[in-house]
């Protein structure tokens, strides 16, 4: 499995269409609606790491109203 954390920057007043349309995509383990640097947290799940790229390029970057987004691969992880 290939994990990864995407932080999202959001149009203003945008961010909780954002986050219902993450809620919608099963790759999405959680998406948080946060306060900071970033609007929104996502935490993906994907079987390989080219399905990830995919959810993360072609369904997460066009969702309306995304400005912009980081992605951080996951190396490892604990319980």
């Amino acid at each position: 499995m290939s994990s990864a954390i995407v932080l999202i920057n959001a149009e203003i007043g945008k961010e909780n269409e954002i986050l219902q349309e993450l809620c919608k995509l099963p790759e999405v383990e959680k998406a948080l609606l946060v306060y900071g640097v970033y609007d929104l947290v996502a935490n993906l799940q994907a079987p390989t790491m080219e399905k990830l790229e995919d959810v993360i390029t072609l369904k997460i970057r066009r969702i309306a109203g995304i400005r912009s987004t980081l992605t951080l691969i996951v190396s490892r992880q604990c319980k």
